[in-house]
């Protein structure tokens, strides 16, 4: 087959086009600008397009289908001329369904956790050599890509996220993959660019319930109450299977969780991880591996890439990074490193980076985000506010909206770095919250905060 993508260097496009490209499906892509690391690894396969821009000469009627990302635009000239030729377009969910309907679909639903639920699944089935399809958005040890794809395997595990397909189909993403086995691991209001409201928002999960195959498994997260109400309401004709987290217990800075053999030693710590790991279990247990070699396998799961990934420690200080930015997640990160390292000076620092976060009304939710770190810290940047073309975020605002009054509020990258490394560390955990770079901050410089 001859596919080609419009806007190939996207984080997820580009894995899905060396997937295909490694399935032996003839690959090509256009886009106006492609970063690392998507510019070289397209370049190693041969697939980095010559040249950046919209070429239209480049729609041909031989293309068997055309993939749409979600960063091009309705009025893309690729996507016109495609439309002209009446050839096959798919969003990116559209594809992957087209690739796995005759598969056993395992799909990540969630506010939260599903990047790591997901990776916990992969790892686990990578450890006892199980070959399964599957598309995570992280890159993970041991994996080539976030997609893979394959002929023979039985089972397709997919990372099911809510957000929109793409330009010209504006369904979530999770809606088209009509999972055989579903999980819902929480729901916290997420997305308001595209969900205006809570009750919108919610109302995805339940339609996204309602798209499991008949007979097929929910399992969800009962500790979430919202989750645990509409997995209780739904009457589809499905099997419906609880999970809460496990009763663990942290010994000098080691987190053991409780298993029928007794306590076991993991390396992922926090309430919240170990609520993803009893997702993960059913899962697993649900695509034929037993609860012995579940335990056995996870033990040396560190986490996905972005989630809680330890930049760097020595014999009193520890650095972390994460990708947290919504209010739920960002309450969970904190408490779970406050909960690791009690007897240190947790300083937590958040960037507000998102749509979401950077909306006035917004704000409100972050209320009690921040309580468990010793030191809060906000940055911001009122240039991101102007891009994104939302309306101004006062540092009065924010200062109001966390509910701390000895919250401490950054708007400049040069200050907030600076701020950064005249810190005394000794004896503390510094954690770095952002789906972005504080405005430019190296991330391997911090390493030397910890030396």
């Amino acid at each position: 087959m001859r596919i080609h993508f419009i806007a190939i260097g996207g984080s997820a496009m580009h894995n899905l086009a060396l997937a295909l490209h490694q399935k032996g499906y003839q690959i090509t892509g256009s886009d106006d600008a492609i970063f690392e690391p998507s510019k070289t690894r397209l370049e190693k396969k041969g697939l980095l397009p010559a040249q950046m821009g919209w070429f239209a000469e480049k729609i041909t009627p031989d293309i068997d289908a055309v993939i749409l990302g979600m960063h091009a635009k309705s009025d893309n000239p690729e996507l016109m001329c495609a439309q002209e030729l009446g050839l096959k377009i798919y969003s990116y969910p559209e594809f992957l369904y087209e690739q796995s309907k005759n598969k056993t679909r395992v799909v990540i639903g969630g506010s939260h956790g599903k990047t790591t639920i997901t990776s916990m699944i992969l790892h686990v089935m990578h450890y006892h050599n199980i070959e399964v399809d599957y598309m995570v958005g992280a890159q993970l040890e041991g994996f080539d890509t976030m997609v893979h794809l394959t002929e023979e395997n039985d089972f397709m595990v997919l990372e099911g996220d809510e957000y929109l397909s793409s330009p010209t189909d504006l369904r979530p993403k999770f809606h088209l993959y009509q999972p055989n086995i579903a999980l819902i691991s929480g729901i916290a209001w997420d997305h308001i660019n595209v969900f205006p409201t809570y009750e919108n928002y919610v109302e995805q999960f339940e339609i996204f319930i309602q798209k499991i195959t008949p007979g097929g498994i929910l399992v969800y997260n009962e500790n979430d109450s919202e989750v645990k109400r509409i997995a209780e309401a739904a009457t589809n004709p499905i099997r419906k299977l609880s999970y809460a987290t496990p009763d663990y217990k942290v010994e000098n800075g080691k987190t053991m969780l409780s298993t029928p053999e007794g306590y076991m030693p993991i390396e992922v710590f926090g309430a919240h991880n170990l609520n993803n790991l009893a997702g993960a279990k059913w899962i697993c247990q649900n695509m034929g591996v037993d609860e012995a070699d579940f335990y056995e396998a996870i033990a040396s799961f560190k986490g996905a890439s972005k989630r809680l990934e330890k930049i760097a420690e020595s014999s009193n200080k520890v650095a972390y990074k994460d990708f947290a930015h919504s209010p739920s997640k960002v309450a969970a990160t904190t408490k779970a490193v406050k909960e690791q390292y009690p007897d240190r000076t947790l300083v937590a620092c958040l960037e507000l980076h998102t749509y979401s976060s950077l909306n006035a009304e917004f704000l409100k939710e972050y209320q009690g985000a921040l309580d468990a770190a010793d030191v809060a810290v906000v940055f911001y940047s009122p240039d991101a506010v102007k891009i994104k073309r939302l309306e101004e975020v006062t540092y009065e605002q924010i200062a109001q909206s966390f509910k701390r009054d000895d919250l401490i509020i950054y708007t400049s990258p040069q200050d907030f770095k600076a701020y950064l490394f005249g810190l005394n560390l000794d004896n503390s955990a510094l954690l770095l919250m952002s789906s972005g770079n504080y405005g430019g901050l190296n991330f391997d410089e911090v390493k030397n905060l910890i030396q």
